[in-house]
């Protein structure tokens, strides 16, 4: 799938909601700049692989201008569908989907590098259950997913911005929280993880607090697997001490 002429990553691009009442409760921008070349064999395998399995997204479109994704198209199949926010370098994305090749994953990243990474690896495993979009995680639930069509979301590890004048960036706030339980299916799954206590308790308050949600504990009977593989980063993370608390919620059926 191709990115859509006019489209373009702008990552310094302010967020703008479709619908503006809405604005307040979504997040500032929840990224922070970052610039980092491409292997030669990053580059050559992004310029081969790209177009078919990647998409930019940056600049707002105009209301009613873009359609939600083509997902069946882009897959070649119907199968349930996970979206995961801020894949990073795609450890998880792989693992994950490499252990349930029947469900679809759409990783979404701003980092270009990342990206990168996750193709290589995905071209080298030949695994054909992975798509990327590189753009903010909030364009892409409001401009390219229907509502009621994800069996999944997950988001591991978000940027805590720890300090207080920066919580307002958090990502995992009551407006996103509730624009992932309104296209998530009835009975899909929101798994989030985070190292950081007091985002734990901040994304524990905004989780709870969503009425289409409840939360769950790991177990049979969930549609897509909460079972993650351990990254580097979450092994730094227990050897400094850090505890790592993890949240499944399920949308009410």
């Amino acid at each position: 799938m191709h990115a859509q002429p006019g489209v373009e990553v702008r990552p310094d691009a302010p967020e703008e909601p479709a619908d503006r009442r809405d604005q307040r409760l979504l997040p500032a921008s929840t990224f922070r700049s970052r610039r980092s070349a491409l292997s030669d064999a990053q580059r050559q395998t992004w310029e081969r692989l790209w177009p078919e399995l990647g998409l930019s997204v940056g600049v707002p479109a105009a209301e009613g201008a873009e359609p939600a994704l083509d997902t069946t198209a882009w897959f070649g199949r119907q199968a349930p569908l996970v979206l995961e926010i801020g894949c990073g370098s795609g450890t998880s994305t792989l693992a994950m989907a490499q252990d349930e090749p029947d469900i679809d994953v759409i990783a979404v990243e701003i980092y270009k590098r990342g990206l990168a990474q996750l193709l290589c690896a995905i071209d080298r495993a030949g695994v054909g259950n992975i798509r990327l979009i590189r753009g903010n995680a909030v364009d892409v639930l409001q401009r390219l997913i229907a509502p009621e069509t994800l069996s999944g979301v997950r988001v591991f590890f978000p940027d805590p911005w720890p300090k207080a004048r920066h919580h307002k960036r958090r990502f995992l706030q009551p407006g996103t929280i509730g624009l992932i339980a309104d296209r998530l299916l009835p009975g899909g799954v929101l798994h989030v993880a985070t190292d950081h206590p007091g985002y734990a308790e901040h994304i524990g308050e905004v989780g709870d607090a969503e009425p289409r949600l409840r939360r769950v504990e790991p177990g049979d009977g969930l549609p897509v697997s909460v079972v993650r593989p351990t990254t580097k980063y979450e092994t730094k993370a227990h050897e400094a001490g850090s505890a790592v608390t993890e949240f499944i919620w399920l949308r009410h059926e």
